[in-house]
C-alpha cells in the first residue's frame, strides 16, 4: 500500500498553495508529513535538495531527533499533505512494520544522495 493511498481521506490534512512555506529552516518540529496531492520543494541554503512528489514524506528527521528543521519546505504546486505528530508515528512504527521500512528508506535514500 502505498502511503498517499493510507492518508487520502486524512480528515486533518491541510492545503498550500505553490510558493507557500510549509516550514523553515531552524522551525521547532512538531509534525512530519505525507505528501498526498502535490509536489514540495526541500530547500538548504536556498538551494533545492530535492522535489518530494506525491506519495512522499518529509520532515520526518526533526520528528525523529527532536531537533529544529535542518532545511525549508516550499509548496512547488498546489499540494495537501497529511501531518503526523509524535505520537501518531509512534503508533505507525509500531502498528504498520511497512510504513517504519518505508521511512528508513526514505531516510537513507537521501542520505546516500548526500554522499555519492
Amino acid at each position: 500500500m502505498e502511503l498517499q493511498n493510507m492518508f487520502k481521506n486524512e480528515s486533518n490534512a491541510k492545503s498550500f498553495t505553490s510558493g507557500q512555506p510549509i516550514f523553515n529552516e531552524g522551525d521547532q518540529a512538531e509534525e512530519m508529513y505525507i505528501v498526498i496531492q502535490g509536489q514540495v520543494d526541500i530547500l538548504y541554503d536556498g538551494r533545492v535538495l530535492e522535489t518530494v512528489e506525491t506519495g512522499g514524506v518529509l520532515g520526518e528527521l526533526a520528528l525523529i531527533d527532536n531537533s529544529p528543521r535542518s532545511a525549508a519546505a516550499i509548496a512547488k504546486t498546489d499540494c495537501r499533505i497529511a501531518g503526523i505528530d509524535q505520537r501518531r508515528f509512534t503508533f505507525l512504527i509500531q502498528e504498520h512494520p511497512y510504513f517504519a521500512l518505508h521511512i528508513m528508506t526514505v531516510m537513507a535514500n537521501r542520505l546516500r544522495r548526500q554522499t555519492t
